[in-house]
């Protein structure tokens, strides 16, 4: 598709406030994710640029919610991480706001993709954002990401567990490495099947 190739993706702007998105005239596909689960070279994989989101070493960086336009034909929405200690309280409860206000009452949203990290047990607060989107009612695909750093066993095996408590089925997740590429088309053709 083109709205995936290289060149036609470009950063619009950073919204700190509801009042400041973009209008919601074209689809949107959001990106969540723990901090440091790696949301930023997801995306970069997917829209195979190497620098489009910058990846950080520090978790908890972004801040806001960063508009991309594909190819004129839709946004991807890096959505800041979630369950980072280190950022203060006030932050945390305004991204909190910022984030629900955004996923609750968004009609240009598809599918929020929750990138989840393969190495580790299901963890609470993804739980809880899977639970939440699938109460309002907002379509989601699950990124099991980071596949390279275990060996096709474990992967599956892992795989598995997560399932078992994310409460999702296989046909709702896919693999993912930023660093292979394994899962791009997979992803692209999930997410063209939303858009559509």
């Amino acid at each position: 598709m083109s709205h995936w190739s290289q060149g036609r993706i470009s950063f619009v702007k950073s919204v700190y406030k509801t009042a400041n998105l973009p209008d919601d005239d074209l689809p949107e596909i959001a990106f969540a994710g723990r901090s440091n689960v790696g949301k930023s070279s997801l995306i970069n994989t997917l829209v195979n640029r190497r620098n489009l989101v910058k990846v950080s070493a520090r978790p908890g960086k972004t801040q806001a919610l960063n508009f991309f336009l594909a190819g004129d034909r839709l946004y991807l929405v890096d959505l800041p991480g979630y369950g980072y200690a280190k950022v203060p309280r006030k932050l945390q409860n305004d991204w909190q706001g910022l984030i629900s206000s955004y996923l609750t009452g968004r009609l240009a949203l598809c599918c929020v993709v929750v990138i989840v990290d393969i190495r580790h047990a299901a963890k609470t607060l993804d739980l809880e954002l899977l639970s939440w989107l699938r109460t309002i009612g907002v379509a989601y695909l699950v990124v099991y990401t980071k596949i390279d750093k275990l060996k096709r066993n474990q992967q599956l095996r892992q795989a598995a567990l997560l399932d078992a408590g994310l409460g999702i089925r296989p046909e709702q997740r896919l693999l993912f490495s930023a660093k292979s590429g394994e899962g791009r088309e997979k992803l692209i053709s999930k997410l063209d099947h939303f858009l559509a």
